[in-house]
């Protein structure tokens, strides 16, 4: 069985999220890694040096610059004569490319599965989490996505895939690049910190959240999210944003400052492995999954603990 998975990068670099996807993908059999982009050399043979790929399809063109789900889709389409399954991390990007791949090939896509229980076998959360369904597929091709923080990252380095050219399916005239504001921040990615500093609406506002948040965070080199209440309220962009509509995270450590703990953002950081939560509340739902709960208020607690850090 051979599976075709899609490589998130920036242009440079494979994103950490293809990693996960690689997991996933080798529990299905032989993985081959697709990178569609333009001048994309360097990022070939940075996927092509992932343990476990046995080769690595490039699809280089203009029409595949900004990675437009509606040019690359058909170029999935056209290698999937020869794979059994399109594996795809669950980022944004993917989210936009497999849906269309699922369309044209008439099959059903399986979304962020959490774990690969056969060849057509696959478990995923529902109900915000607070279920896992086991679904089985009949469809002759695979189109999955993955769940990041379920599966172990790939080695990114020790493999030796062999890369191959692949011919450009074109521009389908569907859509066009207009402009991208990209977020510059020294902080890591969300996705791939291993300590996240989150904050809620609590905080009052975002003058409030940058003071009490920021220096936290930054004393741990940590990242920075925030509930979808913050978000909403103006406090913070939206890519801060953890949970169901969100960002899925699993960090080592997780500091939920000001946040309740509805349902919705506990089913996008609940896989941490420590949680410390900080709230006036003492009956706020996020007490429950925190390891470590502190009761009190968090514009004294906050910059007392940072004060000491």
């Amino acid at each position: 069985m051979k599976t075709l998975v899609w490589v998130e990068h920036d242009g440079s670099a494979v994103k950490d999220a293809t990693l996960a996807a690689v997991t996933a993908a080798s529990k299905l059999g032989e993985v081959h890694l697709l990178v569609a982009g333009q001048d994309v050399g360097a990022v070939a043979e940075a996927a092509a040096r992932i343990a476990g790929v046995a080769k690595v399809h490039v699809g280089d063109d203009a029409a595949y610059a900004h990675q437009l789900a509606e040019n690359v889709a058909p170029l999935v389409v056209e290698l999937m004569g020869d794979h059994d399954a399109f594996v795809a991390p669950a980022t944004t990007t993917a989210k936009a490319v497999a849906p269309r791949v699922a369309a044209l090939l008439d099959v059903m896509q399986i979304s962020d599965i959490l774990s690969v229980e056969g060849p057509d076998t696959f478990t995923r959360p529902i109900y915000a989490g607070n279920a896992i369904a086991t679904v089985q597929t009949s469809d002759a091709k695979r189109v999955l996505t993955v769940r990041g923080t379920a599966f172990e990252k790939a080695g990114a380095q020790g493999g030796s895939a062999v890369i191959e050219l692949v011919p450009s399916t074109g521009d389908m005239g569907l859509a066009a690049f207009e402009s991208q504001e990209i977020a510059q921040s020294t902080r890591p990615e969300l996705t791939s910190a291993k300590i996240i500093v989150s904050g809620g609406r609590a905080l009052g506002s975002s003058e409030k959240f940058t003071e009490v948040i920021n220096p936290l965070a930054d004393k741990l080199g940590a990242g920075v999210g925030a509930s979808r209440a913050a978000v909403d309220a103006g406090y913070v962009p939206n890519d801060y944003q953890v949970g169901q509509t969100g960002k899925i995270v699993a960090p080592e450590v997780y500091i939920a400052v000001g946040i309740s703990g509805a349902i919705q953002h506990l089913a996008g950081m609940k896989d941490s492995k420590t949680i410390i939560a900080i709230n006036k509340d003492e009956d706020a739902p996020i007490f429950q999954i925190a390891d470590i709960g502190l009761v009190g208020d968090l514009f004294k607690v906050v910059p007392e603990l940072t004060s000491k850090l």
